[in-house]
């Protein structure tokens, strides 16, 4: 009998849940075969099939979660007796219930779960706990469920891992603080810490039950909120804007399309696609700010991989352009074209939103003036792109009109000093002002 494990499908999946199986039990299955529809905290995936037989049994159902690496289907001989594996942990509810229907008598001293200066033990009545621990005595545990351990201020060494090799995840920690709610004797230390991570969530009794709609979260949403919420409590954002004259990348976009035009190329280019080009380029020069911050160290890619943000009804995603910075302006199109419409169809692979080194963040089509961009780690900046308009200039002492575009760099100021980000912005500038200069490599 085959397993059918929960793949990892990006660098920061933990978990996967299941959207629809395309196979039912007893249908037969060849191997590379899709099998079911996964929902990644990013994109929604087909996973297929490592063995060829038949399926013999759906061990996570179609709106079920669970973490990277765990089974979810068996795969075998029509007639081959099932040996079922463990159940993989994915029903919150579920683990949240046995944690919680433990018996009541004993402390958390007796079961070898003592807390630490500052932090919760597990409660009393709580199942006996055992983390992960590595030789180096530090504990196994996702980013997230560190955050949401310290958050509640439990004691990771209280609770079992359920994830790869006893890996702590989020579910792991969300049972803990459900058993929590449910100890009989909880000192008041640890009822406080609840009340308190409870009031966060509790709707405001003002609003009647009619006038609000509960939306559950998506995989893409939870990312989001968690990687934007880490990236601004952990990497210490600064700012840098200019105003650039526009007239230059008007004519050069003109150009451009007359001659594709001329070649009957129903491309288009687009202003967006120009600004990558530059930026490309500039980060070819600038090689400090095509960096990643490595927490004891700093990356510098020798490649220029620019991520170019795409808003979805669901969320936001970054399909990622690859050498950027050895495209040229039509290759640059066709490629950021086909990118976007990839993420709006869901058809974007794993390695098509993973592995950037910059981020452009573009608003300028909804007639966003400027803005500041937060930071996709571990890149160390991304840059917030406002809208082309028209004012008032003074040119040779002449009143004008004159198109200008606003442009700010948001950088970790752990990887790039102030002047690093200043004179970087001014070689973008150079080049937006006279973007034919692109075209000189």
């Amino acid at each position: 009998m085959q397993e059918i494990l929960m793949p990892k499908l990006s660098d920061m999946m933990e978990e996967g849940k299941i959207l629809t199986w395309s196979k039912q039990v007893g249908d037969a299955i060849a191997r590379g075969e899709a099998v079911a529809e996964v929902e990644t905290e990013k994109v929604n995936i087909e996973i297929t099939s490592f063995s060829a037989g038949t399926l013999r049994k759906i061990l996570v159902q179609a709106g079920e979660t669970a973490p990277v690496g765990a089974p979810i289907a068996l795969v075998g001989s029509p007639t081959e007796p099932l040996d079922e594996p463990a159940a993989p942990a994915s029903d919150k509810n579920t683990r949240a219930t046995t944690a919680s229907a433990a018996s009541a008598n004993g402390s958390a001293a007796a079961n070898g779960t003592a807390p630490v200066a500052g932090k919760v033990a597990a409660p009393v009545g709580a199942p006996a706990m055992t983390a992960t621990v590595t030789e180096t005595g530090r504990v196994k545990a996702s980013p997230v469920a560190k955050r949401l351990a310290e958050e509640h201020h439990l004691d990771l060494r209280a609770i079992r891992g359920t994830g790869p090799e006893g890996r702590i995840i989020r579910d792991d920690v969300e049972a803990a603080i459900a058993a929590l709610a449910t100890a009989p004797t909880a000192t008041t230390s640890q009822q406080t810490s609840l009340v308190a991570s409870q009031s966060a969530v509790i709707p405001n009794p003002s609003f009647a039950d009619e006038d609000v709609e509960v939306v559950p979260l998506s995989n893409m949403r939870r990312t989001i909120a968690q990687r934007l919420q880490q990236s601004m409590q952990t990497t210490p954002h600064f700012y840098v804007t200019m105003a650039m004259n526009a007239d230059g990348l008007i004519g050069m976009r003109q150009q451009l399309n007359t001659a594709l035009d001329a070649q009957h190329d129903a491309l288009r280019i687009s202003y967006n696609d120009l600004i990558v080009m530059a930026v490309a380029r500039t980060l070819t020069r600038h090689p400090e700010i095509n960096v990643s911050w490595g927490e004891d160290r700093l990356l510098k890619h020798r490649s220029v991989h620019i991520g170019v943000a795409v808003a979805l009804e669901s969320g936001l995603i970054v399909p990622v352009v690859r050498d950027a910075n050895k495209r040229g302006a039509a290759d640059l199109a066709r490629e950021i074209r086909r990118l976007s419409d990839a993420a709006h169809s869901g058809k974007l692979r794993p390695d098509e939103f993973s592995g950037g080194t910059f981020t452009i963040s573009n608003l300028g089509m909804l007639d966003v003036e400027s803005f500041t961009a937060i930071i996709n780690p571990p890149e160390a900046a991304i840059l917030a792109v406002g809208a082309l308009h028209q004012l008032p200039v003074v040119r040779d002492g002449q009143l004008a009109v004159g198109n200008e575009i606003k442009m700010t760099l948001s950088s970790d100021h752990r990887a790039i000093d102030g002047a690093q980000a200043a004179y970087f912005m001014r070689d973008l500038k150079h080049l937006i002002e006279a973007p034919l200069t692109m075209l000189l490599g």
